[in-house]
């Protein structure tokens, strides 16, 4: 079959109309799009008329969703990347519900705007690797702030291969405890537990005597495979579980 673009284009807005099915709630449409979200559902959102002002909303979904997930807009990096997706569409935030105003000469455009804006703030849970690995050391390092854990971060040693190896924070020692070298890992691979156990081979005999090292692991979002677990406590690395973080804190203040 050898279509034409505008009938390639007709064929699109055909399927996209034929999967958009309109539900009656109360006072609002519910318009249930044939977009999925990062569950595979079809996203939803909800249009009230008022005269001749149309409002959308996605009834607090997307945000309630990021929650659950672990994933919460508590640095000034994630507010920015929020605000920056929010701007970007016309989408405003109120009351943790993401809405958009319009009228019925706008609206084709604005509903378009609405659930592109959805989209993308859906996918800040499932951001490019670096990013996602960035967000996880954001919440590790907050977390030992708010309990005044004493740290330097992003610390580089030189192993005895002449190798830099570089790590996220670094707690001195003290009276009760010696050096405590930190690395954040967002999703354990075979790759990443192996690189990590080289790292601290390759710097732990000319650091200070008895200087530990402890990896914080993300369990919340990715299961952590035991066999990973096994291997950093073989090679004398501390496992700490990011959803038991409070029961670490004695080992980490002192």
């Amino acid at each position: 079959m050898n279509l034409t673009c505008d009938e390639l284009i007709t064929k699109y807005v055909s399927w996209l109309r034929e999967r958009i099915k309109i539900t009656e709630i109360n006072n609002y449409c519910e318009i249930t799009t044939p977009f999925l979200d990062r569950h595979n559902d079809l996203l939803q959102i909800y249009l009230k008329k008022e005269g001749t002002d149309l409002f959308l909303t996605d009834d607090g979904y997307t945000i309630r969703d990021l929650n659950l997930s672990g994933f919460e807009l508590n640095t000034e990096k994630r507010k920015k990347l929020f605000d920056s997706i929010l701007n970007g569409f016309g989408v405003k935030l109120k009351n943790d519900e993401l809405t958009i105003e319009s009228n019925p000469d706008n609206f084709p455009q604005k509903k378009h705007n609405f659930i592109q804006a959805i989209l993308a703030i859906n996918d800040l849970f499932i951001l490019s690797s670096p990013n996602v690995e960035s967000f996880f050391k954001e919440d590790v390092e907050k977390f030992l702030n708010s309990y005044s854990v004493r740290f330097t971060p992003s610390v580089k040693f030189t192993g005895k291969s002449g190798f830099d190896h570089f790590f996220d924070f670094v707690i001195p020692s003290s009276p009760k405890n010696s050096e405590r070298v930190l690395r954040t890992v967002n999703k354990a691979t075979r790759q990443s537990i192996t690189s990590l156990i080289f790292s601290w081979n390759d710097i732990k005999d000319v650091r200070t005597p008895n200087s530990k090292m402890m990896v914080f692991l993300n369990d919340l979002e990715f299961r952590i495979n035991p066999e990973y677990i096994g291997a950093l406590k073989q090679y004398s690395l501390t496992p700490l579980e990011w959803s038991k973080r409070e029961e670490y804190l004695p080992i980490l203040l002192n």
